[in-house]
């Protein structure tokens, strides 16, 4: 058995993320309560409770961060450690912790300004993002350039088969959205996100988060990372430096990481965090593979379950 954990990304949040785990493990009551004393807010408050903030980049970045990465110290607890290690976006920063390239207290600090500097990219209402279900690659990348002529539009994220995710200005996603439709798409979705993430409009932030990124401490990786702007392993730290600047404003290759991971033996996909999105993905990429998720005491007691029943088969 070969394990891959994978970190949830944006969009995965919800009130009560991680609450239930948090009451009854003190390993995971640390986790968040060194986030609140590294941020100097109420982690637990911010994550449990129903407020304005956990669904503003700026909070929801640390939020799912603090979240991924107490699972995970959960996860060691009972004496699960992946072989290989990727993340969705913001969830590449929690395999980074897991990695040692960073520590948990530069990664949440990092995160929560990395989520301000996309917010203040674009402004709020001008950027859009939409999903495109049913279609292929180079159709979605074709009909995007034949949209960029009233603005920019382009591929954010290629999730699995048959779905893909466009960012840009709002009057081009829309246009490209029309054009997806006439050329076959089964569903152009409207998602609900404060910016065009992913897109060459993200390269404010990109500037910003290279001048922060160079007052962090960073080591070389003690485990795999498979990036997902490059689809492959990161050679070292100062190409996971490169492309933590460049990954804000590059589209994220899911699909292909995934295919990757199963490339260098990986059977067990275990996604640690919030939500069930990233297990919803690799099922649609294939299907042969192992796919759990650990959110709380349910998740987490299937999962504990079914790595006995593997390694007993082992």
């Amino acid at each position: 058995m070969k394990i891959a954990f994978v970190y949830s990304g944006q969009g995965a949040q919800y009130f009560g993320m991680g609450q239930e785990l948090y009451e009854k493990y003190p390993v995971v009551r640390e986790v968040f309560d060194q986030a609140s004393a590294f941020l100097d807010l109420d982690m637990a408050k911010l994550c449990f409770e129903e407020n304005d903030f956990l669904h503003q980049t700026t909070y929801t970045q640390p939020a799912i961060l603090t979240t991924s990465l107490a699972i995970d110290a959960l996860l060691k607890e009972k004496g699960i450690e992946p072989d290989v290690v990727a993340g969705l976006s913001l969830g590449e920063y929690s395999a980074f912790v897991k990695a040692n390239v960073l520590s948990f207290k530069d990664a949440v600090r990092l995160v929560k300004k990395r989520g301000q500097y996309m917010t203040d990219a674009v402004p709020l209402g001008e950027g859009a993002m939409s999903a495109v279900m049913g279609l292929d690659r180079q159709t979605v990348e074709d009909t995007c350039a034949e949209a960029s002529e009233i603005g920019v539009v382009s591929p954010a994220n290629y999730n699995m088969p048959g779905q893909i995710a466009i960012g840009g200005i709002k009057e081009a996603v829309e246009k490209a959205g029309e054009l997806l439709l006439e050329r076959g798409a089964k569903r152009v979705v409207p998602l609900q996100v404060s910016g065009p993430f992913h897109t060459q409009l993200l390269e404010p932030a990109s500037i910003q988060l290279k001048e922060a990124i160079t007052s962090v401490s960073m080591n070389e990786p003690t485990l795999s990372i498979v990036s997902n702007t490059l689809a492959e392993v990161f050679q070292d730290k100062e190409q996971i430096k490169e492309m933590m600047v460049k990954q804000v404003m590059s589209p994220v290759y899911w699909e292909d990481s995934v295919k990757t991971m199963i490339d260098l033996g990986v059977d067990t996909f275990i996604e640690v965090g919030p939500g069930k999105t990233l297990s919803s993905f690799i099922k649609k990429i294939d299907k042969t593979v192992t796919i759990l998720n650990v959110e709380n005491e349910k998740t987490l007691a299937k999962t504990l379950d079914k790595l006995a029943e593997l390694n007993a088969l082992a």
